[in-house]
């Protein structure tokens, strides 16, 4: 760990040094038109802490600087004697992309399963996972698991696991999965001791054995024949062992359609069901879930937008979903093939509205149809904007687009208030990352009645040209800072294009829009008056959500640059070169302001208009994920860990309070 000295690495000279002051005392937080349901006042969860999407968590007494301490090679035992300011980890996967979610004394993390803490699934089982821990010492609770699509890396990553964040209410845990099904979770899984429906009885995959290729080799053939005359073969036997479950030789084994039921009755537990069918070239074994799989998550509904609504997700499915009143909002991650070019699904929804309770799809909307140019992950918001409830979308065309919630849900169709376009009409899409044309991957941010976001394009597609915005969310209609007309009609805007909106050879121009909802846009600033646009003084593509306290934005891209500009004007104040891509988005509580990079680093700034860095803090693995506050708790997840960071004389004042409550 560094300690950080006072740093200005790029002050941008062309303000006036009257303007270069700390930050006035922090205002009160305005009244939330949305508040979270069903969970504790300084919970955070869901991604954003609330439907604003707005970071900036109350917590008192965080640490600046924190030793993560160090792990066993062979064991992965943690060292706790090394570490200082943490009070707990736990395992994750390989590779960690979803973030931290953290309510009603559990912390859920979407990972891959590298951890392996299922036998049935050993960590060389390539699945997206949801973990549960215990808030208080991470112990692990249970797992999601998500194999992966057989259809490959087009639609499901390898090693990518579960990309998105879960929302909580109560008892409920709501999450879109990386095979593109959108889960209604109980929060207790089976540590309740029920079913919870109406998905109840669920098989889930025990294991399976492969035929052999050579018939002399074959031992599924002889296990169909031992299953067919009622006896339970040896090898199933074994293999339910090696995957958790003690089966007994005398369990009762019957034909039941194309394959075989087995029943029995583990010794003190509840009675199991088994089910084993050849599906292919294999001898599947599922098991029917109930209260004795207490690493298992109880699945309440779940609704598979790939075969439900004919979405073709690209690459991953991913949106950290929101809900206002009874409705959960969801991107759906439609997007091109493994060409880049076609969309298997142009018809498919972009968005879609669901009943929580029930995964009833309310209505569905696919305006960026054929113009999506790559994939759709990013996550909506929601708040009430001029006194409409207002549900904003970040699309794969490069639009943000706003529907009127209530209007929606009562008619069952989208009614869409407005539309724009955050990419200069002029700007091109071409593929391998030489694009200056992006679409959003951030989540749209509500602060102060306007609506923040920046755009983006798929890391895998390299550093590019970016833009911020600051937009008017009480505007109707096409609110985009520019429209675009023929020369042959100059009275009546053409219709959007998917690759580039303004084509000079075919006689297209762009005029300005006099209906702009655009308050202002941040791109470039020649801070230091020499006439260029330097590295430093550019808005570079970004996968991340602005975070916003006392009229500061701050936002990092994708080339490493940590930017800071008035939340009003857009007019910047500084950035800070972090010397390393980051992916995920900063936190504020209190006056400091936290990011991480993929060196693995966090990065802690004062709250306010100078740059000044506190601290940096490595966490040895790359942070694809944000920071979060709960609980006065902080919590980072690195690629395979996760991390409970308090100060140590607040873990002691908990400890000796439990010690107090126990006697």
């Amino acid at each position: 760990m560094k300690k950080a000295q006072l740093v200005s690495s790029f002050l941008l000279v062309g303000l006036t040094a009257g303007m270069l002051t700390a930050a006035a005392p922090s205002k009160p937080a305005p009244k939330d038109d949305n508040p979270p349901q069903g969970v504790g006042p300084l919970d955070w969860g869901q991604w954003g802490g609330s439907s604003k999407r707005n970071n900036t968590p109350e917590g008192k007494n965080i640490p600046v600087e924190w030793t993560i301490g160090s792990f066993d090679l062979k064991t992965g035992e943690w060292n706790k004697d090394e570490a200082e300011n943490v009070k707990w980890t736990a395992s994750l996967g390989s590779q960690s992309y979803g973030n931290p979610v953290v309510a009603n004394g559990k912390v859920y993390v979407g990972t891959n399963n590298g951890a392996g803490y299922q036998k049935r699934y050993p960590a060389a089982v390539d699945l997206g996972v949801l973990l549960c821990f215990d808030e208080q010492d991470g112990k692990f609770l249970w797992q999601h698991s998500n194999e992966k699509l057989p259809t490959g890396r087009v639609h499901d990553w390898p090693l990518q696991g579960v990309c998105a964040a879960p929302i909580i209410e109560g008892e409920r845990v709501w999450y879109v999965s990386n095979r593109g099904e959108v889960l209604c979770l109980d929060a207790e899984g089976f540590h309740d001791g029920q079913d919870d429906g109406p998905v109840t009885n669920e098989p889930v995959k025990l294991f399976d054995i492969a035929r052999a290729e050579d018939p002399a080799m074959d031992k599924v053939t002889g296990i169909v024949k031992a299953l067919e005359g009622g006896k339970l073969p040896p090898e199933v036997i074994t293999a339910a062992e090696a995957a958790g479950l003690t089966v007994p030789a005398d369990a009762k084994v019957a034909a039941e359609g194309k394959g075989f039921k087995v029943n029995f009755t583990p010794a003190g537990g509840v009675a199991r069901t088994l089910n084993l069918r050849l599906e292919g070239p294999r001898l599947a074994c599922y098991k029917v879930l109930n209260n004795d799989d207490k690493d298992e998550a109880d699945v309440i509904w779940r609704v598979n937008m790939m075969t439900d609504l004919g979405v073709s997700q690209h690459n991953m499915c991913s949106c950290s979903v929101t809900i206002a009143g009874d409705t959960l909002f969801v991107n759906t991650s439609n997007g091109v093939d493994e060409g880049h070019v076609n969309l298997p699904a142009p018809s498919a929804p972009s968005f879609i509205a669901m009943n929580k309770d029930t995964g009833k799809v309310l209505w569905t909307d696919n305006t960026p149809g054929e113009n999506v140019l790559h994939g759709q992950w990013s996550s909506p918001a929601y708040g009430v904007l001029g006194g409409v409830a207002q549900v904003i979308f970040g699309a794969g065309d490069g639009w943000i687009y706003s529907f009127d919630a209530e209007k929606s849900a009562a008619t069952g169709k989208p009614v869409m208030l407005w539309s724009f376009d955050a990419n200069p009409k002029e700007s091109k899409y071409v593929l391998g990352g030489r694009a200056d044309r992006n679409h959003i991957i951030g989540t749209p941010v509500i602060y102060d009645g306007m609506v923040y976001v920046g755009v983006g394009e798929d890391p895998e597609h390299g550093e590019g040209v970016g833009h911020l915005y600051c937009i008017d969310p009480t505007k109707r209609g096409d609110v985009s800072p520019q429209l675009a007309f023929n020369v042959k009609d100059l009275t009546k805007p053409i219709p959007h294009k998917r690759m580039q909106a303004v084509v000079a050879e075919d006689g297209d121009v762009s005029r300005p829009n006099p209906n702009s909802a655009q308050v202002w846009h941040y791109a470039n600033y020649d801070a230091n008056k020499n006439g260029k646009i330097e590295f430093e003084e550019t808005m570079h593509r970004t996968c991340g959500t602005v975070v916003i306290k006392d009229d500061l934005l701050y936002v990092a891209d994708f080339s490493g640059l940590f930017h800071c500009l008035d939340a009003k004007t857009g007019v910047p104040y500084w950035t800070h070169d972090m010397l390393a891509a980051a992916w995920g988005s900063p936190l504020i509580v209190e006056d400091k302001v936290y990011i991480g990079d993929e060196d693995g680093d966090i990065t802690v700034v004062k709250l306010g208009k100078e740059l000044e860095i506190l601290a940096e803090n490595t966490m040895e693995n790359s942070v694809y994920s944000t920071p979060v506050v709960a609980n006065n708790t902080l919590f980072i997840a690195n690629k395979d860990h996760v991390f409970a960071i308090t100060s140590e004389d607040s873990a002691a004042d908990e400890d000796s309070a439990a010690d107090e409550e126990e006697k």
